[in-house]
C-alpha cells in the first residue's frame, strides 16, 4: 500500500471546519437549527421536503407508484431543500426532522399533522397508510422488511463510505477506497445472488424493498453513481443489471427520479412537483435561491 499515513489520533478530537472536502460547509458536529426559516405548504395533504438524491428518490418513486395504482390520496407537494445552502438547518425543517437530513414528510390528512423522517420509515408509513407495496402475509412481509432494513444499514457504506472517499474527499486515501470498494462489491454480490432466485428483491412482487434499494444499487449498476461503474466492474452483476433495467423502465420510477432533481440535463429535472401536470409543463424551480 502506498502513501501510508503517519497520522496519530489526538487524545481529544477537535473540529476542523475546513476539513471535509465538498461538503465541509454543511457538515458539523452539532445538531439543531442555525436560522429561522418556515417551510412552505401546498394544497395536498402530503407535503414532502426533499432533494433528488438516492434517499430522496425513494420517496418520490413511492408516491408516484401509489398514484399509478390509483391511490389519489397520495397526491403530494414536493418542495426542494437545497442542502448545499444549508436549508435543512432551517427551523421549520429541523422541526420535521431533528436529524436535518432529507427527505422529510408531513401528512396533514388527519386531525393532527404527522411528521415522518428517515426514508425507510417514510416508505413503510406510506405503504401501511395506503395498503400497498408491502406484503401482508407474515413470511412475505418479513422478507420485504428484512431487505428494506438491509438497505438502510448497507447504503451508508456505499454513500458516506465509498462515495465520499472515491468521489468527494479532498484527499484520495487508498486504504479507505479499497475498504469501501470491497464492501460495496460484497453488497452487490448479495443482491446478485438474491436476484438470481427471484424476480424482485422480496420475491415475485414489486415492493418497498425494491423502491428503497434501486436508487442506490440499481443506479450504481446503471452507471449513475459516482462515475464508478468501470472501477467497480458493475457489469459482472448480471442479475442486478436485469432488475435495475426493469425498474428503470417503470414510468413511476422515471417520474420519481425527476422530482426535486437539480443535476443532469434540464429535461430530467423537476425542481418542485405540485401536480401531475408539472411533468408535462416542466415547472422549474419556484424556490429561487437568494
Amino acid at each position: 500500500m502506498t502513501d501510508a499515513s503517519t497520522y496519530t489520533p489526538p487524545s481529544v478530537w477537535t473540529w476542523k471546519q475546513a476539513n471535509g472536502g465538498q461538503f465541509a460547509n454543511i457538515n458539523r458536529p452539532v445538531s439543531g437549527a442555525t436560522h429561522e426559516q418556515d417551510l412552505p405548504r401546498g394544497k395536498h395533504p402530503l407535503q414532502l421536503y426533499s432533494l433528488g438524491t438516492p434517499n430522496g428518490v425513494k420517496v418520490t418513486v413511492m408516491l408516484e407508484e401509489l398514484l399509478a395504482l390509483g391511490h389519489t390520496g397520495a397526491e403530494y407537494d414536493a418542495w426542494l431543500i437545497r442542502i448545499q445552502e444549508g436549508q435543512q438547518f432551517g427551523s421549520g425543517f429541523v422541526g420535521l426532522n431533528p436529524n436535518s437530513k432529507i427527505p422529510a414528510l408531513l401528512d396533514c390528512s388527519g386531525e393532527q399533522p404527522v411528521r415522518v423522517f428517515e426514508s425507510g420509515a417514510i416508505l413503510l408509513y406510506l405503504a401501511e397508510k395506503f395498503g400497498a407495496l408491502v406484503p401482508t402475509q407474515p413470511a412475505q412481509r418479513a422478507e420485504c422488511l428484512s431487505w428494506l432494513f438491509w438497505q438502510m444499514g448497507s447504503a451508508p457504506y456505499l454513500g458516506g463510505g465509498f462515495g465520499h472517499f472515491y468521489a468527494y474527499a479532498p484527499t484520495k486515501i487508498e486504504y479507505a477506497i479499497d475498504r469501501f470498494a470491497m464492501e460495496v462489491k460484497r453488497e452487490m454480490d448479495v443482491l446478485n445472488q438474491r436476484l438470481a432466485q427471484s424476480r424482485f428483491i422480496a420475491g415475485d412482487d414489486y415492493t418497498i424493498a425494491d423502491i428503497a434499494i434501486w436508487p442506490w444499487y440499481g443506479a450504481l449498476a446503471k452507471g449513475l453513481l459516482y462515475e464508478a461503474a468501470e472501477f467497480l466492474q458493475v457489469h459482472e452483476y448480471t442479475h442486478v443489471q436485469r432488475w435495475a433495467e426493469a425498474l428503470a423502465q417503470r414510468p413511476a420510477v422515471q417520474r420519481g427520479r425527476m422530482v426535486n432533481r437539480v443535476m443532469g440535463a434540464p429535461a430530467s429535472q423537476l425542481h418542485e412537483r405540485h401536480d401531475a401536470s408539472d411533468f408535462d409543463t416542466r415547472t422549474q424551480d419556484k424556490l429561487k435561491p437568494t
